[in-house]
């Protein structure tokens, strides 16, 4: 019997319409005569699904009891016995209960399709195995009912039904997908815009990769051998010219004009020292490329197209964009180029565009070469020119050329001889005046074939071509020694002026310091070390790259700065021409560990100027806010003991209560006074002890009417690690707040919910709201956003709550409530090892 296929429509969130789309397809089918059955299907009491329902069968679910309750699941031998040709089995994820025939449901659809049955199911991506953690980042949901990736993947169609995160967010607050009663909590917790957002490029990436390896499948099994290039990845090979950002704008236009194209710009470094570039214009090209939503890449290599190459093919790129050679026409009798190279060696897999620009054929510029030293091409060149030169121009000048006199060819001999020096320095050109002068003797000189000299002018003719040839050969060596070490100065200057006017204008940390001394000499880690004392163990104020030093004794390359701090690296011994450039960096970085710590004085010193303004404040709020309530107290305490007027036992409760109310408010008033100089004093120390959040938050709504508040903390929550007292405090105040701004007859929701490693308390008022440029503003001390009465407070109620949310580690913000007002979040850390074992969701979310 042949197995039966199974499709599976695939969501990122429950509500985007899976079971409805799995309905409309068995209707289809059951239009074109499918014998299609619905084996287990769950509306949720969804009325669009439910209403799908409506003419298709439905076999009858099995019934077991567990714990007193009584629950169905699938009745596998019953759609067995059924043998339909479709089965529709939703919520493939889903956990049976104790006593079925299989744990999970994919078990139970794995022998429906053993069974030749087809198979049309449904899942979130939320319950693939794989990103279990990922998913547990993003929403602080732990999925208990997961599928393995394996079994999704072999499905014989998988179809995304796909949504935007405002669209279900509409359709949840339209009540088409939970209860009304459940749609704030909801849409604050697991439905928020970035959830859904996150969830959704999830869903989209894993069933492009599932795309991706069909479509491999597809070309083995075809034996396709041609590029099917359905993502560009674009290589962009930079020199660091000025023509490196118009190559970087040209890939990025490639790269759109394909879906979900990327950009890799990437330059290949020498091994040998400092890089060949302006560093000022290769940090301009990197914030071009990161700026058009690409990524910048160093790596080292000698050999530029192989380098180039290589890391091509190890990041699958599709492309490669390179400019047009800068080189002049004459250099090309030195080799083809990176570009023609690239394209040559390329293949098949990989397109290479060469673009034009302005900076062709203008020649390269001077070359920045480490210390004197030239290239190992070059030096092997003018050995060639010096020693197999000679050999080749003797034969032509026998061979080809009739006699053109001794002069002539002692000039063409001292051509070669000066090439040689511009090519390989000094020590190939002395051997080709050594070479020529000799062949000059044997082939040229009367009488030839031998190494005398009968004419004594041709002596001294002989000398004198050997001593101008020494002599040129010197002088161009100096000369292209003197090129090559202004130009290593000039990158050297670039280096310096670049990097010390990041410093000064505050635009490179420290660890983006030590990132540039690591690429620039290619090493692979640094390390900045220090030490209070001569005695004392090295620290490390920063490091970049594995395995840094901890000590300048473990270090390849150690740089003092000053007596108690150095500059350490790994990977390769630097010659001393370096250290010049290395101090230099050195004391960069002890500039910016300087600024650094100069900034947290000033900090410093701005907390205590906030301190004296706090004080200031505070001395304005006793002189006229506290004095309100303290009026109506001894107002009402001279009429009572006024002898005047006979007060009625109404009227003496009535003073009573004024009094009560008005001692009440200066007590709140005072308490929050002197909250908020603790705070600003530092003198608050929180006690941090493993809390159940249920015992604290209902302590804290003791001071508001028991009318306004709703109350949805479940007992199982993790224990949180927070000071008791600080957190109810801090609880009392924003529940307080949310009701005075509260519209009458319009309860506060205070609900709570665990996150990944936190427990958020949210309190969702339907008041006026505040407007984004405000939520910050109204947690400062003494603020009041809108038509708060005079008397009302001294605006310090949010501040007090987000100084003690702070205080125990936690954090404390305000959003939009979804359909008007504001809703106060404040989370806090959860305590070590005390996770929750089921997540706190409806049922519906882990469908």
């Amino acid at each position: 019997m042949a197995r039966g296929t199974l499709r599976i429509y695939l969501g990122a969130a429950p509500g985007v319409g899976k079971t409805y789309a799995m309905l409309s397809e068995a209707h289809r089918r059951v239009e074109r005569g499918t014998d299609c059955v619905v084996a287990f299907v769950e509306h949720h009491h969804r009325p669009r699904t439910e209403v799908m329902l409506h003419g298709l069968e439905q076999l009858p679910r099995r019934e077991i009891e567990y714990r007193g309750g009584t629950f169905t699941e699938m009745d596998v031998d019953a759609v067995l016995r059924r043998a339909p040709k479709v089965a529709l089995v939703d919520e493939l994820a889903h956990t049976n209960m104790t006593g079925s025939r299989n744990t999970k449901r994919w078990q139970d659809v794995e022998e429906l399709l053993a069974a030749g049955i087809d198979v049309i199911s449904t899942v979130n991506i939320q319950h693939l195995e794989s990103l279990g953690d990922v998913v547990e980042s993003i929403t602080g949901v732990r999925q208990r009912e997961t599928v393995p990736d394996e079994v999704v993947r072999r499905a014989d169609q998988i179809e995304l039904v796909d949504m935007s995160p405002q669209a279900l967010r509409r359709r949840m607050a339209h009540g088409n997908i939970y209860k009304p009663d459940k749609v704030d909590a909801a849409l604050s917790n697991y439905f928020r815009p970035g959830n859904l957002t996150a969830l959704r490029e999830l869903a989209l990436l894993w069933v492009a990769d599932r795309v991706d390896a069909h479509l491999t499948e597809y070309r083995s099994e075809h034996h396709v051998s041609a590029i099917w290039g359905s993502r560009e990845r674009i290589v962009v090979g930079l020199t660091g010219g000025p023509e490196g950002r118009t190559l970087i704008r040209r890939a990025a236009r490639l790269a759109e004009k394909g879906a979900g194209g990327e950009v890799m710009a990437v330059y290949i470094s020498r091994s040998d020292g400092l890089t060949a570039v302006s560093p000022k214009e290769l940090a301009l090209q990197r914030t071009l490329v990161e700026d058009l939503g690409g990524t910048f890449h160093q790596v080292v290599g000698d050999d530029i197209p192989a380098a180039l190459l290589d890391f091509a093919r190890g990041v699958n790129a599709t492309q490669i964009v390179l400019g047009v050679s800068r080189r002049r026409s004459w250099q090309y009798v030195f080799g083809p180029g990176v570009g023609a190279t690239v394209a040559r060696e390329s293949g098949p897999d990989l397109d290479v565009h060469l673009i034009t620009h302005a900076e062709v054929g203008k020649g390269r510029g001077l070359p920045v070469a480490r210390g004197a030293r030239l290239g190992r091409s070059r030096v092997i060149s003018g050995w060639l020119a010096g020693v197999l030169g000679p050999l080749l121009l003797t034969w032509l000048l026998k061979s080809v050329v009739p006699d053109i006199g001794l002069a002539n060819h002692m000039l063409l001999f001292l051509t070669l001889t000066v090439a040689a020096a511009l090519l390989g320095g000094l020590l190939p050109a002395l051997a080709s005046a050594v070479v020529g002068s000799t062949l000059l003797n044997w082939f040229f000189t009367p009488p030839v074939h031998t190494l005398t000299v009968a004419d004594p002018q041709n002596i001294v003719a002989i000398v004198v071509f050997v001593g101008v040839a020494v002599a040129v050969a010197s002088v161009v060596d100096l000369a292209a020694r003197r090129t090559h070490q202004a130009a290593r100065l000039r990158a050297e200057s670039e280096i310096l002026s670049f990097l010390a006017g990041n410093v000064l204008r505050g635009e490179t940390g420290l660890e983006d310091l030590l990132e540039r001394v690591r690429e620039t000499f290619g090493m692979e880690s640094v390390a900045l070390l220090e030490r209070a004392g001569e005695k004392d163990p090295w620290t490390c104020a920063g490091s970049v790259g594995p395995g840094p030093a901890t000590t300048p004794d473990a270090a390849d390359v150690d740089v003092p700065v000053g007596d108690h701090m150095a500059l350490s690296l790994c990977g390769r011994v630097l010659p001393a021409a370096d250290r010049r450039v290395l101090a230099a960096f050195a004391a960069q970085a002890a500039v910016v560990v300087d600024r650094r710590r100069l900034k947290g004085e000033a900090d410093r010193a701005e907390e205590l100027a906030e301190g004296n303004r706090i004080r200031t404040a505070l001395l304005a709020a006793v002189s006229h806010d506290l004095r309100t309530p303290l009026a109506g107290i001894k107002a009402a305490v001279t009429s009572l003991r006024s002898d005047d007027v006979e007060w009625s036992e109404e009227d003496q409760a009535e003073l009573l209560e004024a009094i009560e109310e008005g001692a009440d408010r200066l007590d709140h008033l005072v308490g929050n006074l002197l909250d908020m100089s603790r705070l600003q004093t530092g003198t608050v120390t929180p006690i941090i002890r493993e809390t159940d959040l249920d015992e604290v938050v209902p302590m804290a709504l003791g001071a508001v009417p028991e009318d306004t508040v709703d109350l949805d903390v479940p007992e199982s929550l993790p224990m949180v690690g927070v000071d008791r007292g600080l957190l109810e405090r801090s609880v009392a105040n924003i529940v307080e707040n949310a009701v005075k701004y509260s519209p009458p007859g319009e309860r506060v929701l205070v609900s709570a919910s665990a996150m990944a490693d936190r427990v958020e308390i949210r309190v969702v008022d339907r008041g006026p709201g505040v407007p984004d440029e405000v939520k910050d503003r109204i947690f400062e001390p003494f603020q009041r956003y809108g038509d708060a009465p005079r008397g009302d407070g001294v605006g310090l109620g949010l501040a007090v709550a987000r100084g003690f949310a702070e205080a125990i580690g936690g954090t404390l913000h305000a959003e939009d409530t979804p359909g008007g007002g504001l809703t106060m979040v404040l989370a806090v850390r959860t305590a070590p090892g005390r996770r929750r074992e089921r997540p706190d969701v409806s049922p519906a979310v882990t469908s």
